[in-house]
């Protein structure tokens, strides 16, 4: 005899993203979701990509210093192998991880797990970055965060790189690049 399965008994699982340019708060917002899920006694486990050493080898830091515990990876693949279980799965600097990490994300979702993704939406040229653009076309919510313009003080949606650098990935902060609105951003130096 066939039972078909109850949707009450299947533990449903979502993803979330959280995008915007540097310095508006995505990892601070990815932390504060975090603790929120500790707090509720949830299992979480958060992931960064390996390349992503500047304030510390393993933890996540965000700008105002708030650090949280995380596991370095340096393929998408394998957050699904350390990742079992676990009921929110936390992933910061997606941007900076290889295409298969949207397919990593459907798996987990699909498994019943919580998936928030913080990353930068946008490069420093002003397109697309990585797997965000595909992240936000699955996700089931998004939030947008921006920073201040540090020309004219609107809000900021770019990354404006403020050295000479023609690579997307140049790791750095606010010696490298500054949060600008779409018009200061698209300014030419003199």
């Amino acid at each position: 005899m066939f039972i078909e399965p109850s949707i009450n008994n299947v533990r449903k699982g979502w993803i979330e993203v959280v995008c915007g340019s540097m310095f508006s708060g995505k990892t601070e917002e990815l932390l504060r979701r975090l603790r929120r899920a500790k707090f509720a006694n949830k299992k979480i486990e958060i992931f960064k990509p390996g390349v992503d050493t500047r304030y510390d080898d393993t933890d996540v830091v965000s700008h105002d210093k708030n650090k949280i515990r995380s596991t370095p990876v340096s393929h998408s693949e394998n957050i699904l192998l350390l990742a079992n279980d676990t009921e929110v799965v936390g992933i910061d600097e997606a941007q900076f991880f290889d295409m298969g990490l949207v397919d990593v994300c459907e798996k987990l979702a699909k498994n019943g797990k919580r998936v928030i993704i913080a990353g930068l939406d946008m490069d420093f040229k002003g397109k697309p970055f990585g797997p965000i653009p595909n992240l936000l076309s699955i996700a089931d919510y998004i939030t947008k965060v921006h920073a201040i313009c540090m020309v004219c003080g609107d809000i900021a949606l770019h990354s404006y790189r403020l050295v000479e650098n023609d690579k997307t990935v140049l790791l750095g902060e606010t010696e490298s690049y500054e949060p600008r609105c779409r018009t200061c951003f698209n300014l030419k130096e003199d």
